[in-house]
């Protein structure tokens, strides 16, 4: 924000306007590394009409990404709270953190599964959490058959998610940072750049060193629906009725993704061969 006196009154009125969205349920959360924490979420997105619509546009725009992946396990890393078995039933959830309604539980660069048993990682907001992304990178390639994929949706680093992310999360953003993230929490800790530095910044370094892990797809996308939902945190902004509305809008807006965007949809394939991405 400007520093200038007139930008300080600015971000404060903001702030205050912010106050006055909260969710009673969000007041409740002290520690989001606390599993309760989690829990209530998991009611937040269930409650909301307009949230719950998005979660699931999240789901099929993942889904969609597993049209060609092998026969195998798909298994969805830092399930939390959401909806992926709405539109997969068959996916194996998972979490690092014990929950009732989950499968496993396990850290995502110490996974359960056999060498290459599993067709698909698929992840919603989770990469940006990743402790040690080197390790996490030679888990997935371990774990995957030949042809299988992670696909993901994470944090943009387009002006307008840079300058929302960096004003009014709670998460680090920082592009200039390095593959890791700082500190113990597993949700209270992340760099929401952290997609954009592995896949944009440093490819060259990424391509190099997973010579079988290759990016297919880096798409920005969504610049106005998940604040208009409120997210987990404040109340909708428009009636659920709007949702269709807004996701034309964001369809007539799609051109200035690179710009506008909150979020990226982000395909890796394991390959045999070493193969250009993107």
């Amino acid at each position: 924000m400007s520093g200038t006196p007139g930008g300080v009154l600015i971000f404060k009125g903001m702030m205050k306007i912010l106050d006055s969205l909260k969710l009673p349920e969000a007041a409740l959360i002290s520690d989001l590394d606390d599993p309760q924490s989690t829990l209530i979420h998991r009611d937040i997105i269930r409650k909301k009409p307009f949230l719950k619509k998005l979660y699931l546009a999240f789901y099929r725009r993942l889904a969609n990404g597993l049209q060609a992946v092998p026969p195998g396990a798909i298994v969805e890393l830092g399930s939390g709270g959401g909806l992926l078995k709405d539109v997969l039933p068959e996916v194996i959830t998972s979490d690092i953190l014990f929950l009732p309604h989950v499968d496993v539980c396990f850290r995502v660069d110490q996974s359960p599964f056999k060498n290459g048993s599993v067709s698909a990682f698929v992840m919603l907001n989770v990469f940006h959490h990743v402790k040690d992304t080197h390790a996490f990178f030679s888990e997935m390639d371990r774990c995957l058959r030949p042809g299988g994929k992670i696909v993901m949706i994470e944090p943009a680093n387009s002006c307008w998610g840079r300058w929302v992310y960096q004003n009014f999360h709670h998460e680090t953003f920082d592009p200039s940072a390095g593959w890791g993230v700082e500190g113990e929490g597993a949700l209270s800790c992340g760099n929401g750049a952290l997609p954009w530095i592995v896949f944009r910044r440093d490819y060259g370094v990424f391509s190099q060193r997973y010579q079988r892990l290759v990016l297919k797809s880096f798409r920005p996308f969504g610049p106005l629906a998940y604040l208009l939902s409120g997210g987990v945190s404040f109340r909708q902004l428009l009636p659920t009725w709007g949702y269709s509305l807004v996701q034309g809008l964001e369809w007539l807006l799609s051109p200035l993704s690179p710009w506008l965007s909150m979020f990226y949809y982000i395909e890796v394939e394991k390959n045999l061969e070493n193969q250009k991405g993107v």
